[in-house]
């Protein structure tokens, strides 16, 4: 198996897209461990294999420096670090205290930074690679979810940096995600009429699945991936069709002009 051997840290991999990331690294061979503040519903498992949970609060320091010793006596190495953890819940930048923003913030922009610098040894000594799970929400504008936007967008630039700095031993890249469905799809789009009609405006017609975004993960982090560092994959079916298509009331036969 393409992975086979090497040990995969997904952090937030316990649920929905991370569950998803996690499970594709168990079917590519890797021995996959996954942090989060609660534990599992149930343990995620692939290919008859099952992922190591390890109860985490990214944001406490102290906390992550010791998790990685912890890591580093019992599997020796770490050969990917996927930065999955993270989110937001929808809040108009008028409706709430800077606090809550600087929170979305932290977890979503600081925390993927400080363990990436924790796990650095063990991936320099690897010749390991760093997955940051970014989104389409930092590279347009992203009402309602501004913070989030903009650590995405940090997060991006983030990894383009990192990517330079720990070059040739480390690489880094980004998976920039758009709508995904997952168990709480329903939060966010309704029921299944809802997801449905969400996931029509996508080209490729559909929300993408978390074992989809997982099998993107896999490739960056694989040997196939070896002279990709410091690029961004779109991961988001096409993207969004531009809403002056259709509100545009041009004849489209006759119309020769360009936007």
């Amino acid at each position: 198996m393409e992975l086979d051997g090497r040990v995969v840290l997904v952090t937030g991999g316990t649920r929905g897209v991370g569950a998803g990331i996690a499970r594709a690294f168990l079917r590519a061979g890797a021995r996959v461990a996954v942090c989060a503040r609660r534990p599992p519903d149930a343990p995620v498992e692939a290919a008859g294999r099952t992922a190591d949970f390890h109860r985490l609060d990214l944001r406490e320091t102290g906390a992550v420096r010791e998790f990685f010793t912890a890591l580093a006596e019992r599997y020796g190495r770490l050969d990917a670090l996927v930065n999955n953890a993270g989110g937001t819940p929808y809040r108009l930048l008028g409706e709430g205290e800077v606090e809550r923003h600087a929170r979305v913030v932290e977890l979503n922009l600081t925390v993927p930074l400080a363990v990436s610098l924790t796990a650095r040894p063990m991936l320099h000594a690897a010749r390991g690679a760093v997955v940051m799970i970014g989104s389409v929400s930092g590279t347009r504008p992203s009402p309602g979810t501004a913070a989030y936007g903009a650590a995405k967008a940090g997060l991006e630039q983030l990894a383009r940096s990192m990517a330079v700095e720990w070059a040739p031993e480390v690489r880094v890249n980004t998976l920039v995600l758009g709508m995904v469905r997952t168990e709480l799809s329903h939060l966010h789009y309704g029921d299944e009429a809802g997801v449905a009609a969400v996931g029509g405006t996508v080209p490729l017609g559909r929300l993408a699945t978390p074992d989809e975004v997982g099998e993107a993960a896999v490739f960056l982090a694989s040997e196939r991936a070896a002279y990709v560092s410091g690029a961004s994959l779109l991961v988001h079916g096409g993207g969004e069709r531009p809403a002056f298509l259709d509100a545009s009331t041009a004849n489209k036969e006759e119309s020769h002009g360009t936007v």
